[in-house]
């Protein structure tokens, strides 16, 4: 498994399937190698710094808990938090993530998100 850190990898995710759960959300997209990768992203929308790292280390140790064995081979994992996934407790956020990895492993994903309109 390695890290995804090019900007390119994480724009790429946004056309594969996407899973949305309570307290992140899962895009997944085929790459050109046959590793594993995976990638983490958390807004300033969530918290300071304090909070936003704590959700990452949160994301990291749970990535690297199911990817190995419930990961798609040859494909990118972008987990994306939310708002409120924080205080979600850790054995909950275990169980959507492999319900989620199981639902992009068939194929099941949500449907693609409307397009903005008007100013951001």
């Amino acid at each position: 498994m390695s890290v995804l850190t090019k900007r390119a990898d994480f724009l790429a995710a946004n056309r594969g399937l996407r899973v949305a759960r309570p307290g992140f959300v899962l895009l997944v997209n085929r790459n050109d190698c046959d590793a594993i990768r995976y990638g983490i992203t958390v807004t300033k929308k969530i918290g300071n710094a304090v909070v936003r790292n704590r959700m990452k280390r949160r994301f990291r140790a749970l990535l690297r808990e199911l990817l190995p064995s419930a990961g798609l081979p040859a494909h990118d994992h972008i987990l994306i938090g939310r708002d409120g996934g924080v205080e979600r407790e850790f054995a909950k956020l275990r169980e959507e993530l492999a319900m989620a990895l199981l639902r992009a492993a068939q194929g099941k994903g949500d449907p693609p998100r409307r397009p903005r309109t008007g100013p951001r």
